[in-house]
């Protein structure tokens, strides 16, 4: 059985062995998005509560169908709906594979990371107190870091995997290699 026992917008899952394969239906997304101020929170979401800190690490792979596709690890606080972050594979509207963080403290921001040409990703996001970690790697070894951010936040945290297909009719996302770990990270920026 899977460590995730909650869902936001719960869709359809299908799980093999250790891959996790979560359908999200079309027009779906996480953003508030920074010019319009407009919300968007239907993407399923698929969830563990989580006390303190922690590290989430997954290889994420999807068909890259539509612009913002994208498969992604997600925190939400949760106690406020508008503090939540996402590392996410996705499809961008430059035409690429991208690493892709958003932090949301009541408005998104949006930055396109690392350009990529394989379909899978392993990304890592972690926690030590209200500072997080954002990382990814091509080989499920070593990891580059993305960014590091401040989001005052509870002590705990909804943690775990969003499929997302904004402008497009719908995604299955593949989500393998989940590990959750309750650990402090030594080096922030080094992920562990």
């Amino acid at each position: 059985m899977h460590i995730f026992n909650h869902w936001l917008n719960e869709s359809q899952l299908e799980m093999n062995g250790d891959l996790l394969q979560i359908s999200a239906p079309g027009k779906t997304d996480y953003i508030i998005n920074p010019e319009s101020g407009d919300v968007k929170n239907n993407a399923p979401f698929l969830y563990a509560n989580v006390q303190g800190d922690f590290v989430l690490r997954a290889k994420v792979r999807h068909d890259f169908i539509s612009t913002f596709d994208g498969a992604a690890l997600f925190i939400m606080d949760s106690e406020r709906e508008d503090h939540w972050a996402k590392l996410c594979y996705e499809y961008t509207d430059l035409n690429t594979y991208s690493v892709v963080s958003v932090v949301t403290n009541g408005v998104s921001d949006d930055a396109n990371g690392q350009n990529l040409t394989d379909k899978s990703v392993w990304l890592q996001i972690g926690r030590k107190g209200d500072a997080f970690s954002m990382h990814y790697s091509t080989d499920g070894s070593h990891y580059q870091m993305v960014r590091v951010f401040n989001l005052k936040a509870s002590n705990t945290l909804k943690v775990g995997l969003v499929s997302q297909s904004p402008a497009g009719e719908g995604l299955i996302s593949d989500f393998s290699d989940v590990h959750l770990e309750q650990v402090t990270m030594e080096s922030i920026r080094a992920g562990k």
